[in-house]
């Protein structure tokens, strides 16, 4: 594990947000449209706190994405002035919550705050670990010819080169497979 669970939970999971962007991914298309792609997101990476299930709450997450998407696109020190930003923003106090299979980790902001607030002040926390630790190379794009996804290698060896969005791994697999059948024939 490079970082604590909790940390790498939300790396996974902002990085999972900014490819929902149109033209992130291979399909190209908005992947956050509606309030139940919005519940099958944090469905799938365990969010908890307060959701209002509603259009006003889809719009401020899908204005994150934006956001986040920095992270991928700034140098080190201008990373710290975003989570800085954040955190004074959202007036950010720290403390160890501990809910649902999770033991104790960090959160910095009541579990009533909306879900917008939460998500900001969350991925700040967690860039805070890898700016800290000086592990900004870990954050990646996709190295797929016609992939703009992002992701965080959480790899030991640092190996990681594609997304987890549109399968790119193995389609560039495939594709250097037949490069090389064509090139023997």
């Amino acid at each position: 594990m490079v970082f604590a669970y909790d940390t790498e939970a939300t790396l996974v999971f902002a990085s999972a947000l900014v490819n929902t962007l149109p033209g992130a991914s291979h399909s190209r298309d908005d992947e956050l449209t509606d309030v139940d792609s919005l519940e099958r997101l944090l469905d799938g990476h365990e969010y908890s706190g307060r959701r209002d299930h509603d259009e006003a709450e889809l719009d401020e997450v899908r204005a994150l994405r934006r956001e986040f998407h920095r992270f991928w696109e700034v140098d080190r020190d201008t990373a710290v002035e975003l989570v800085n930003r954040i955190l004074r923003d959202a007036n950010a106090l720290p403390q160890l919550v501990r809910h649902g299979d999770w033991d104790w980790h960090l959160h910095a902001t009541a579990a009533e705050a909306p879900l917008a607030t939460r998500m900001r002040v969350e991925v700040a926390m967690a860039f805070i670990d890898v700016i800290r630790t000086d592990e900004t190379d870990r954050l990646r794009e996709c190295e797929a010819s016609d992939c703009d996804a992002v992701l965080i290698d959480l790899s030991r060896n640092r190996s990681k080169r594609y997304c987890d969005v549109g399968n790119c791994g193995n389609r560039m697999n495939v594709l250097a497979y037949r490069a090389r059948q064509a090139a023997e024939a």
